[in-house]
């Protein structure tokens, strides 16, 4: 018999749900108690699971109280939030997605656990998959962005860089598919509001990136706070048991995130604990993390009759798995046991510095303002984020709280040493004070360029952090334009670099600022790499995943909406449009510049007449028409422009990257298969339906840039 089989006839109810039992401690601990509880519920097997605790030493002794000194002996699952790195942060997931680049996201990944496990850890509950269309989302920031193809490919790769090959490795970590499903979309942009969407919706926009965490082999999903068309997701047995569990096979741990089973109350679904505790775990919820619900709710459960016991052994069987698949039978103590090397941490930080540069997105770039020259005499540095190291990291920043960081000023200062650099922040982030700001415009005189360091303080995005007036907060638009109008009426360029963690509403700065720089939150390294793409020695080929709307008026706005009958017709009344903004965004979905400039021509696609089982070549030629040596990404998109229901106007299908020297051609060339351009049909069930299809190719989701031919897909 297995020792897991050996520990279920042995293990008493109570030990058993205290496997199915998560408690936090704060932060991290120093010696043997935890908040909340006491170590003598990880004694007696009551706990047999924890979250929020860093470093081996404390780590190691939670291990050591659960491995020798309870009953059994079962060691623990201890996990943390390491969403975009452990100690050394790197850019956050909205911004690391602009890098288009599966081995930076695999490689940041495979870093920050093995960072993490050092830290004693096993687990991180990321990748978050959620697609978000809406930038008032605070969560925005820690996803891939507007694409259900983007965010699918970004699953693949960070389930690959968490887990590694093998979880029993010391250096790996049990990756956590979140938050399923379609957080998202909650109403109005609001953090935890209900979502309420069509099925279709739900199966072709926000589960085809954990289909893919599932098949990438993800060891735990999930579900989200929130309720899908009046089911809480902690409760929603149709998709957690019967669409997750039967019909894609994942057999991986579900964990409820922090206090979801007990909120099942306020949801209205359930009176009390005991309530709560049944609907989760019929659901298939395997860990109750922080509700407390399956310690109180299921031994009563039981009793009544309402739960059986062979449904509490599947989920403590599940845990039990996975905790021998990590390694923690075998060695508790194997993560947390190794220091890493000076030469290695520096290494990790370089991997910071290059995804970092790589992931800023130049929004604008008139007249080649950038790249500024290291010789650059005098330099006004000026905005409430250009000393702010803390800012750097972004929201959810694991172990990496205190830096150190990187700030714009200090990496200015310390890499161009000859340059006179003239200093004020003029209001700080979110302040009406605005005393400062006269001071700070007149260090835009007499200067060769203004950097003005704007945005949201990192606390600004993340959970529990929607906006409803996603703009340049406090003062800083005073700030912003006062400097500008003071530095064009001496001929001074201006360069505004943008912190955020999402897209912001600017379309006054576009209008008036030189260059723009969205910077996102890039991490420990973020004052360097801006510093790297600012004198060029990076040219810049961050590519954004999400729309920038102008106003906030235009979300949800995203390129893959679907055709209306009566499309936006500038002549006609009554088509589909705003009479106060285009319908068009700011700035576009796969939009970047570089310091290169490039033209795309003869595009061609074979072969021309494909069924479900060939494979679609796309190659398109891309010209470097700029004054310097840059990456280009092309996009590839198609349309079905007749089909059995409505299909979106773009659907992205893949992309290519091409570093060219100016005068430089190349071909990207791009490859699908044509079984991928099935779709739900009427009956929701796939479909490969015949007829034209349009292929497009171009720099962006901006039709008009897009280069397009057609095949016809025909019966196989």
């Amino acid at each position: 018999m297995s020792r897991i089989e050996n520990l279920l006839r042995e293990m008493t109810l109570a030990e058993k749900i205290g496997q199915m039992t998560m408690t936090a401690s704060s932060y991290a601990v120093t010696g043997p108690i935890i908040a909340g509880d006491s170590t003598d519920s990880i004694r007696d097997g009551t706990i047999g699971n924890l979250l929020n605790m860093v470093g081996a030493g404390p780590t190691h002794e939670m291990q050591r109280i659960a491995v020798e000194e309870s009953r059994l002996g079962i060691p623990l699952l201890i996990g943390l939030d390491i969403i975009h790195g452990h100690r050394t942060l790197f850019p956050i997931p909205l911004g690391e997605t602009a890098c288009f680049d599966p081995q930076a996201w695999e490689a940041t990944a495979r870093e920050a656990a093995r960072e993490a496990a050092a830290d004693g850890l096993a687990m991180t509950f990321a990748p978050m998959l959620d697609v978000s269309r809406d930038l008032r989302w605070g969560r925005t920031a820690e996803g891939a962005g507007e694409d259900p193809w983007l965010a699918s490919q970004v699953a693949k790769a960070k389930v690959r860089g968490f887990q590694g090959d093998d979880l029993a490795d010391p250096a790996a970590l049990a990756a956590c598919a979140k938050h399923f499903c379609a957080y998202g979309p909650v109403n109005a942009g609001r953090e935890y509001a209900s979502v309420d969407i069509s099925e279709r919706t739900l199966r072709e926009v926000h589960l085809p990136a954990f289909v893919a965490a599932v098949k990438a082999g993800v060891a735990t999903i999930m579900p989200a706070f929130t309720d899908l068309n009046g089911i809480p997701m902690s409760a929603h047995k149709p998709l957690l048991q019967d669409y997750l569990r039967g019909e894609l096979g994942f057999d991986g741990v579900l964990v409820s995130d922090y206090n979801a089973i007990g909120e099942l109350i306020k949801h209205g679904v359930a009176a009390d604990a005991v309530d709560a505790a049944v609907l989760a775990l019929k659901a298939g919820v395997d860990i109750d993390m922080m509700a407390d619900a399956y310690r109180k709710g299921l031994p009563i459960a039981l009793k009544q009759g309402r739960v059986t016991m062979a449904e509490i052994e599947t989920s403590v069987r599940r845990v039990l798995r996975l905790k021998e698949q990590l390694g923690l039978f075998d060695d508790p103590y194997r993560r947390g046991s190794t220091s890493e090397s000076a030469a290695t941490l520096a290494e990790r930080r370089r991997l910071a510095r290059d995804v970092s540069a790589r992931s800023i997105v130049m929004l604008r770039n008139e007249k080649n303002t950038l790249p500024l020259a290291t010789t650059i005499p005098r330099l006004a540095v000026i905005g409430p984020l250009a000393d702010a190291a803390i800012e750097m990291r972004g929201p959810w920043w694991g172990a990496g709280e205190f830096g150190p960081h990187v700030d714009v000023l200090s990496a200015l200062r310390s890499n161009l040493p000859n340059t006179e650099i003239r200093h004020a922040a003029g209001t700080m982030i979110d302040d009406p004070d605005d005393s400062g700001i006269a001071a700070a415009v007149a260090l835009c005189e007499n200067v060769d360029a203004v950097i003005l360091c704007l945005g949201e303080r990192s606390t600004m995005s993340g959970e529990a952090a929607s906006r409803a007036y996603p703009d340049l907060p406090g003062r800083q638009r005073t700030l912003a334009e006062a400097a500008i109008e003071r530095a064009c009426a001496n001929g001074i360029p201006v360069i505004a670099i943008l912190f955020s963690g999402r897209p912001l509403t600017i379309p006054w700065l576009a209008e008036k600022a030189d260059a723009i720089l969205a910077a996102w939150f890039l991490g420990t390294e973020a004052g360097n790499a801006l510093f790297d793409v600012l004198v060029g020695k990076v040219s810049p080929s961050g590519r954004t995943p999400m729309s920038w709307p102008r106003t906030v008026g235009q979300a949800p706005l995203f390129f893959g909406q679907r055709p209306t009958g009566r499309p936006a017709n500038p002549d006609d009344y009554f088509t589909s449009k705003y009479h106060d903004v285009p319908n068009e965004p700011l700035y576009p979905f796969g939009h970047g510049l570089g310091y290169g400039a490039f033209t795309y021509t003869n595009l061609r696609a074979s072969p021309q007449r494909a069924d479900e089982h060939a494979r679609i070549d796309v190659s398109v030629d891309v010209t470097n028409v700029g004054p310097h040596t840059a990456e280009e990404t092309a996009f590839l998109f198609t349309r079905d422009p007749v089909a059995s229901v409505t299909r979106p106007l773009l659907e992205l299908r893949g992309y290519g990257k091409i570093t060219l020297r100016p005068g430089e051609t190349g071909t990207v060339t791009m490859s699908m298969a044509a079984s991928d351009l099935r779709f739900l049909g009427a009956d929701l069930s796939l479909v490969f339906e015949t007829g034209d299809l349009e292929i497009l190719v171009g720099p962006n989701a901006d039709r008009s840039q897009l280069l397009s031919t057609r095949i016809e897909l025909v019966a196989s």
